[in-house]
């Protein structure tokens, strides 16, 4: 990408069903014959044959709209995409990649006045956010690669977001500047300071007109808090706090203050021998502040409240489902890691993401999932092999529409997927450059697991386990997905 062209919440009841269709209007009552009554039962069923049906968001009604990002094969690791990230309105989408440098898209203002609506961003900004380190006590290189992003609520005309790398996080203003001032008293034009003795007059600075810029700033570093490579930040709903998680620990930490920390979670045994599981993910609740969830290694996920006590080790609830035995393989605890979670927008749903599957969680509810959806499950049966080239080891993300009806995730060969909550219908799509025509519908795709291989379905034994979606973010307000493959940002909207 370096050229580019977190006692219980209050939750909320659960959703009402959909409505049920209006009663046809009553007839009056009138004898007819035969031939009347079969005329009748073919015109209704023409007319409701004929109705259009509205496309789920799991359905295929996708198009293509915009790639980002050099289209040329030789690929440079540092170019490759690390996250992805939407702002509260959908106005900004962020990535992060390897080489530590973040690009800030924005929304193009035609393209939301046009109808349809199209989904079309331009770059705003690109910035350093981190370098590389070493750490000379430990004799480890500490990578620039961007970890997450996060956006905080914008407040002002500034734009506001958080970056991270294994050990450090960043709090990033991007503003505009349009206005430069000339004529000070004190300073001459070259920037230097005037002698006092030698100001004459008394000049009034002027204000001149120039390009608009975009500057990214670093208002606040927080450092030296971090033992093992954080994996999760997120912002509080109060806005001015935040929690950073690596393997062992959580902190929660103010905005305004970078010298210190407060330790929420510890995981870590006094034998590290003895350790079992590691943290994989953390997220403040969208709107309860005290409440945040984490997910570990060994496929459990735990809710936890800050008001029952300071440090958080006893969880007020835990999120597991009990394995099924027939499925009992030397794979079982790898393939169970929960990679990502995330809380729905309302509060009162999370999913979470483990290597073959996606699940719904209702917060209420702690023995199971309400819904499972398969990813891939063909690729259970090459499970040895994918440990053999530390596939299985993968983190993919996953991510809620802004309705929470539908959820997103990635796989393999370049696929992802999409699953409609209402219809329980699901799509695999392909984010290949083949098809960079805008408005090109995406035909979804399908993958054989043995036997006779139909024309537009793909062989498992095909599979470029090298091309993979990790990473994918949706608009919070629209049907505009954006989704991250090696170095390349493919944007998606639902059909014209």
């Amino acid at each position: 990408m370096g050229r580019w062209g977190r006692h219980s919440p209050v939750l909320e009841p659960p959703d009402p069903p959909p409505p049920s269709p209006p009663p046809l209007p009553q007839r009056a009552f009138m004898r007819q014959s035969s031939f009347t009554k079969i005329g009748n039962m073919l015109n209704t069923a023409i007319n409701i044959n004929s109705v259009k049906k509205p496309h789920g968001n799991g359905e295929a009604a996708w198009c293509f709209s915009q790639i980002k990002g050099a289209l040329d094969d030789d690929v440079t690791d540092a170019d490759i995409i690390s996250c992805v990230e939407f702002n509260h309105d959908g106005e900004l989408l962020a990535t992060g990649d390897k080489g530590g440098r973040v690009v800030i898209f924005q929304r193009d203002p035609a393209s939301k006045t046009v109808s349809p609506r199209r989904g079309e961003y331009n770059v705003y900004s690109t910035f350093q956010s981190h370098e590389p380190e070493f750490d000379y006590l430990k004799s480890l290189e500490i990578e620039e690669k961007i970890n997450k992003i996060r956006w905080l609520r914008r407040k002002n005309p500034a734009h506001f977001l958080l970056s991270t790398n294994d050990k450090t996080v960043k709090l990033w203003k991007v503003s505009e500047r349009d206005k430069s001032f000339e004529g000070y008293n004190t300073k001459g034009e070259n920037g230097l300071t005037k002698d006092p003795q030698n100001i004459t007059a008394l000049r009034v600075p002027s204000v001149k007109q120039i390009p608009l810029m975009v500057e990214a700033s670093p208002r606040r570093i927080f450092a030296n808090a971090h033992t093992y490579h954080i994996n999760s930040i997120s912002v509080n709903s109060d806005q001015e706090t935040y929690l950073s998680a690596d393997d062992l620990r959580i902190n929660l930490w103010h905005l305004e203050v970078t010298k210190e920390s407060f330790n929420i979670v510890d995981i870590k045994p006094t034998n590290m021998e003895e350790l079992t599981e590691v943290i994989t993910a953390a997220e403040f609740h969208p709107t309860e502040c005290n409440v945040f969830v984490y997910s570990s290694s060994k496929g459990t996920i735990r809710l936890c409240d800050m008001r029952s006590s300071a440090l958080c080790d006893r969880h007020s609830k835990q999120f597991e489902e009990p394995e099924n035995p027939t499925n009992r393989s030397f794979f079982s605890e790898i393939i169970s890691s929960i990679s990502d979670v995330k809380l729905s927008n309302s509060g009162r749903y999370m999913i979470s993401r483990d290597y073959l599957s996606i699940k719904v969680w209702d917060l209420h509810m702690e023995t199971k999932p309400i819904e499972t959806y398969v990813v891939h499950e063909y690729l259970r049966a090459k499970l040895c092999s994918l440990y053999e080239n530390d596939c299985i080891f993968d983190k993919f993300e996953c991510c809620w529409n802004g309705k929470d009806t539908s959820i997103m995730t990635g796989s393999y060969n370049n696929f992802f997927r999409v699953f409609d909550r209402n219809t329980k219908k699901d799509v695999t799509l392909e984010a290949s450059r083949d098809f960079l025509k805008p408005k090109t519908v995406l035909k979804p795709r399908k993958v054989c697991t043995g036997g006779k291989r139909k024309k537009d379905e793909i062989s498992v034994d095909c599979l470029d386990f090298n091309k993979k979606i990790l990473h994918t973010a949706w608009h919070p307000q629209e049907n505009i997905i954006a989704v991250a493959a090696t170095n390349n940002l493919f944007i998606f909207q639902d059909k014209f």
